[in-house]
């Protein structure tokens, strides 16, 4: 079970497991044909409670799951499965309804469709997601903002130290257990030390997909990030976006 170590996903499709929870058969059947012409291994669970034992005993490279689903809903179960695992989960809303939105990504969600969704938007979804959780950044200038030290992997932000090539975070020496989007955000900010970042540029370089959705995905990865790193350490600058304190 992956628990404190970043995932190590799969380098194609055809190598990637998924686990889809969804009550409605007709859309669990349907979903997971398509994926399954995609190249996916997919697994399948009809409620909460069921993923969530599916999902302890597969150990899925991504969890794709529905808002409203019995016995645990999706929002239950995407916190459960947050407490055991860093593993990439997409939420799926029949409604699009802005609280399923934001209790999902507060829950731990790392994106959202909203049902019905076309083939390609959700696959696009997928792939993003897997290609995120074995993201290898290039901060050729990183250290360059951080005291001049352009060769170190390691760079220092007061008492949060970033390894981009351990992929380790750490506060006040402890280790932090970021999800991929959230590492992934924060190399983003640690490469630009000082400098501002639109919601737009985030979500271009972070949600590598041609999304032009709501950017309240953003300020809620950054509510979850700053929970991880320290409330102070990324200043909200109103109109334009966030930046990382040095």
């Amino acid at each position: 079970m992956r628990s404190t170590a970043h995932p190590s996903p799969p380098a194609t499709a055809a190598e990637a497991r998924l686990l889809l929870v969804e009550d409605d058969e007709v859309i669990r059947n349907t979903v997971r044909m398509l994926l399954e012409r995609y190249g996916f291994t997919v697994s399948t669970a009809h409620d909460g409670l069921t993923g969530l034992e599916m999902f302890r005993e597969t150990d899925p490279d991504l969890l794709l799951l529905d808002v409203m689903l019995p016995d645990l809903d999706g929002i239950g179960l995407c916190r459960r499965v947050r407490e055991l695992s860093l593993a990439p989960i997409l939420m799926m809303s029949a409604r699009g309804d802005a609280l399923d939105v934001v209790a999902g990504l507060e829950a731990g969600a790392d994106d959202y469709v909203v049902k019905p969704c076309e083939s390609a938007v959700l696959v696009a979804r997928i792939r993003s997601l897997l290609r995120r959780a074995s993201f290898t950044p290039a901060l050729s200038g990183a250290g360059a903002g951080n005291g001049g030290q352009a060769d170190s992997a390691v760079l220092a932000f007061g008492d949060l130290t970033v390894d981009t090539r351990g992929m380790e975070v750490r506060r006040a020496g402890e280790v932090v257990a970021l999800t991929p989007t959230e590492l992934r955000m924060l190399l983003e900010f640690a490469g630009s030390p000082g400098v501002v970042l639109e919601r737009r540029t985030l979500l271009s370089r972070v949600w590598d997909h041609a999304w032009h959705g709501d950017t309240r995905v953003v300020d809620l990865h950054v509510q979850r990030l700053r929970a991880k790193i320290g409330a102070d350490r990324i200043e909200t600058v109103r109109g334009f976006g966030y930046k990382l304190r040095r």
